[in-house]
């Protein structure tokens, strides 16, 4: 073959191969991340500092290509989703990542709230409007709204909950018009939307997933910088790392720590994914211990999957496989977690 040729082959191949990775698969594909440290992440104003270490865990996860969907099925601990497993129905890829970040926020201001109460420390909120979750694309809201919007008003009424908002849309007829005030990139505007019913629904609405947008308030004053880590499965550890700045006692003992599950306002601990694939992220970092989630697994989901195991549970086989000395602790509380750091 001629040096031309040798040259128009290599050049045809390297745009087969950089075009492949750009052609998207319906899947999704997670592996083990990170351990993060906490200390740089979490302040707490005039924060009293510890001798050890708290560390969240992260799963690294993308749209699958062709490559990238070959090596994770080969690769142990690496899992592939159908789209459809990742997403809710009707909900793009924005609008995915923007329910992922409002889902930290609302983890950070629980974890704020069980710490703060937990060290007697003052604590409110203050409810800043409706936060769009998604927008169905053949309802009239998509018109006007979208995911990340914040809507401080209809028909010039400003509410103090969600529950109140919708109670308001409800005892609305089909093709009624109402004005939305709405704030977008710090920015206030305004639209007009007509209301319709919902496919498949004997149901009148705007057309829009949505939760309470709210700001909290505490002293001394928190800050958490998470920059774009989305997800709720942070709760249990930014709860312990915030209570641990509030009080005079260190409750690593000087302890490399990591663990991962959501966290309510009662501080009740729940389960999150990729349990198997954040054990991995805390070992390559040195953990000695790791919170897992006791979830309890119902007659529905063992009906659902035969084979599912608890966070705990899998937690602890993921342990096993790897061979780590790094000790899986099961909890189903913050005070759980508090009481077993305590007795160390």
């Amino acid at each position: 073959m001629s040096q031309r040729n040798w040259i128009r082959t290599i050049v045809i191949f390297t745009i087969i191969i950089v075009a492949a990775s750009f052609y998207y698969l319906p899947y999704y594909v997670t592996k083990p991340g990170n351990a993060h440290a906490l200390d740089p992440i979490v302040e707490v104003e005039g924060g009293y500092e510890d001798k050890g270490e708290l560390m969240l865990t992260t799963v690294r996860m993308g749209r699958a290509n062709i490559f990238t969907y070959a090596i994770a099925a080969l690769r142990e601990y690496e899992y592939i989703y159908p789209v459809e497993e990742i997403r809710s129905p009707h909900e793009t890829d924005e609008e995915y990542n923007v329910r992922q970040l409002h889902l930290m926020k609302n983890s950070k201001h629980n974890a704020i709230q069980v710490a703060f109460e937990k060290a007697n420390k003052p604590v409110s909120f203050d409810y800043k409007g409706v936060y769009v979750l998604n927008v169905y694309s053949n309802m009239p809201a998509s018109k006007v709204l979208k995911a990340g919007d914040r809507i401080t008003a209809i028909d010039g009424n400003q509410f103090q909950s969600s529950e109140e908002f919708i109670q308001y849309v409800s005892e609305k007829k089909e093709d009624d018009e109402v004005d939305i005030t709405y704030i977008r990139e710090q920015k206030e505007h305004t639209g007009k939307i007509t209301l319709a019913k919902y496919p498949k629904l004997d149901k009148v609405g705007l057309g829009i997933g949505l939760v309470d947008d709210r700001d909290i308030k505490t002293t001394p004053s928190v800050e958490l910088k998470t920059d774009e880590i989305g997800g709720p499965s942070a709760g249990l550890m930014f709860s312990l790392e915030i209570y641990n700045q509030l009080v005079k006692e260190d409750i690593t003992n000087g302890k490399e720590i990591a663990g991962t599950g959501t966290i309510s306002e009662k501080g009740e601990v729940g389960r999150i994914g990729g349990i198997e694939q954040k054990v991995i992220a805390a070992d390559h970092a040195g953990a000695e211990l790791f919170f897992a989630p006791d979830d309890k697994i119902t007659a529905d989901m063992r009906k659902a999957d035969p084979t599912i195991l608890s966070n705990y549970e899998a937690a602890k086989k993921a342990a096993e496989d790897i061979d780590t000395d790094m000790k899986i602790v099961p909890v189903q509380t913050f005070d759980d977690a508090l009481k077993y750091l305590k007795g160390l």
